[in-house]
């Protein structure tokens, strides 16, 4: 899973979001602009791919068997354990970054102008749940650049009772549940970026008439300007 989510972990995050039945004092939900500072649009999603625990990668030195593996699995913890070099961070940068500190310490210390290339064997599998007025809810693999409007097609689209501006996403940031609202109208018209979901996120997608489950959402989202802690209890 991405960032050392796993499937159990995301069931058990939709699970504490469909029992949330109030929010903090302050809930501070942002919609429009300011849900975009935490959960990046389109525009701006990484050029290329970032490694993450438990992908498997491949390791090239040139001419120097010894130290190349065609597959080399990155920890829970988004470490890499390699010879000479011991334990390296390699969640959190991409394949090209990897290359290049290794080739670093390889050069410091043990080969002349070392050409290291590090590849993605396999990507651990990513995934998100899209909950609410969808068509088939559930939870759904995605890959790095999934936005939010293809992971809502791919639980078949929002129902004809859908609230389309009411469209949050529940993402877990340094250990702490965050949220932000978007309006998939907007997103379709091409009005504001499509988001970038990411591995843990749960996506809601909001009812048109009244629903007291859904309203409890919406009473913690005011138009405000930073995205903020969702408190349970």
């Amino acid at each position: 899973m991405r960032k050392g989510f796993g499937l159990a972990t995301l069931l058990a995050g939709m699970t504490a979001v469909a029992g949330c039945s109030s929010v903090s004092q302050n809930p501070d939900m942002p919609r429009g602009a300011a849900a975009y500072d935490v959960i990046p649009a389109t525009v701006e999603a990484p050029t290329a791919y970032t490694i993450d625990p438990a992908d498997t990668l491949s390791v090239n030195v040139f001419g120097e068997p010894d130290l190349t593996f065609e597959t080399l699995r990155v920890d829970d913890a988004g470490f890499i354990q390699y010879p000479l070099v011991g334990q390296i961070k390699a969640a959190g940068t991409t394949p090209a970054e990897l290359s290049l500190q290794l080739a670093n310490v390889l050069g410091q210390k043990y080969l002349v102008d070392p050409q290291v290339t590090v590849s993605v064997v396999e990507a651990a599998p990513r995934y998100v749940s899209v909950e609410g007025e969808v068509n088939k809810p559930g939870v759904y693999e995605v890959d790095y650049d999934t936005t939010l409007l293809s992971a809502v097609a791919r639980a078949e689209s929002p129902t004809d009772t859908a609230k389309l501006s009411e469209v949050i996403i529940f993402r877990t940031i340094d250990g702490q549940r965050m949220a932000g609202r978007f309006n998939l109208k907007d997103i379709r018209g091409g009005i504001s970026p499509d988001p970038i979901v990411k591995d843990g996120d749960v996506v809601m997608v909001g009812y048109s008439g009244p629903r007291a489950f859904w309203q409890s959402f919406l009473k913690a989202a005011p138009a405000l300007n930073a995205f903020s802690l969702i408190a349970t209890r």
